[in-house]
């Protein structure tokens, strides 16, 4: 193979798809269906004419249309999160609080969110080897996850399950609780990955202006959080195996995290400090810093990778970033997706392209990188197209993905269009 064919395989750390609406029903006991029958005909989505697509929302359950467009942007497999509303639930789940503790609320929810699960089993089984679908669980009964868990490793859904994140004021416990260790115990003993995606944890906001905004500027750091959670509640010390993904909720953070952890973690046994205080106890459960457990446990799947992240992935460990491309989302790098990966990737050495392009994913996910080796050779990426430096005179007007925005800023010819006017 000449050195100028030599392509990529990208795996999309972040994808979302899910059922049309009534496409669920089949998927629900018919115990529920008349239940599910009166919540379709009056459900309204707050979030319907925001929705946020760079497609229309066919891209969400045909394969066809959907495998055409990532193959168009050199994507070969994907790492597959839900984006349509379940059944019973008011909008999509992300931005949902756990229910009250009220058991018929709970076994609606959790009717709904298993035959989003079963319907993902089915759509990802549509494309073998392609599409790690990630199962949803609830946190209000513990068995019940822990047999969805085991499910899940028996359906072949390798991209594992999302943990909802748990909002402040919640009857539920927090996450570094022990009450949730069965979870952990079952990811850990079946080798099932856990994910953490942005918008897990938010409290409820107001659906207006002010608590749009307001949602916008702190969704990330209700799922960010959750690392402190996991190390300070000892989930890594007990579950040496257990991995967990942090996905679409930036990359920038993790320094600076990890940094405030570990001098805490310096300065917790030093009698007379604040640290000291507070800390004391729980610092003798841990033998290792936080950073160190992150290094072990954690991915980022770093959706989008900006350029100013991607400098600081020796910091963070080019060895845990899992680039992703976030489609359908407006927000993501669909249609211009070797733009973005010029735009963040055209300096850096081909073997860490490669690592947090596909080889990470595969480490984490169990993608055969073999079985996806002819479909990568055809449609993949060129490395030295991936090594041309992106000019912002390259950047279309249309292109809005977040990578995008926040690189060229007010330079972006969208926004100088708009203040030149």
């Amino acid at each position: 193979m000449r050195i100028e064919d030599n392509r990529y395989t990208v795996i999309s750390s972040d994808g979302h798809a899910g059922a049309d609406l009534l496409d669920y029903r089949p998927y629900l006991a018919s115990t529920h269906h008349d239940a599910f029958d009166a919540w379709a005909r009056q459900h309204v989505n707050p979030f319907e004419s925001e929705h946020l697509l760079s497609k229309a929302q066919d891209c969400n359950w045909d394969t066809r249309i959907r495998n055409a467009d990532l193959e168009s942007q050199g994507i070969v497999g994907e790492v597959v999160f839900p984006n349509t509303v379940p059944p019973f639930y008011p909008q999509t789940q992300f931005f949902v609080p756990p229910p009250p503790q009220d058991r018929h609320a709970y076994e609606l929810r959790w009717a709904g969110l298993q035959a989003h699960n079963r319907w993902l089993a089915d759509f990802c089984a549509e494309t073998p080897g392609r599409r790690a679908g990630v199962a949803q669980i609830m946190l209000n009964d513990i068995d019940d996850a822990v047999a969805e868990i085991r499910w899940v490793k028996e359906s072949g859904l390798f991209g594992g399950i999302l943990v909802p994140g748990i909002p402040p004021g919640s009857a539920l416990p927090p996450l570094f609780d022990a009450v949730y260790d069965p979870i952990w115990a079952a990811c850990e003993e079946l080798d099932v990955p856990v994910n953490l995606h942005s918008g897990g944890g938010v409290p409820e906001y107001p659906h207006d202006p002010r608590g749009l905004a307001v949602l916008l500027s702190e969704i990330t750091w209700f799922s960010n959080r959750v690392l402190a959670h996991l190390i300070f509640g000892g989930v890594f010390e007990r579950y040496l195996r257990l991995k967990v993904a942090f996905t679409e909720q930036g990359s920038a953070w993790v320094p600076r995290e990890l940094a405030k952890l570990d001098q805490f973690v310096h300065v917790m046994p030093l009698d007379g400090t604040s640290q000291h205080f507070f800390g004391k106890d729980m610092i003798q459960g841990l033998s290792m810093l936080p950073s160190e457990y992150f290094a072990r446990n954690c991915f980022l799947g770093s959706s989008p990778l900006r350029p100013a992240e991607c400098a600081m992935r020796h910091q963070i460990g080019v060895a845990n970033i899992m680039w992703g491309a976030d489609y359908p989302h407006a927000e993501g790098s669909f249609p211009y997706t070797l733009e973005a990966l010029r735009l963040t990737f055209a300096d850096v050495p081909e073997e860490e392209v490669r690592a947090m392009l596909a080889d990470n994913a595969a480490r984490f996910y169990g993608f055969d990188l073999a079985a996806l080796a002819p479909l990568a050779a055809r449609c993949g990426p060129r490395v030295a197209d991936v090594a041309r430096p992106l000019a912002r005179e390259e950047v279309a007007s249309d292109a809005l993905g977040s990578v995008f925005i926040d690189h060229f800023g007010a330079e972006h010819p969208a926004l100088a269009a708009r203040h030149s006017a």
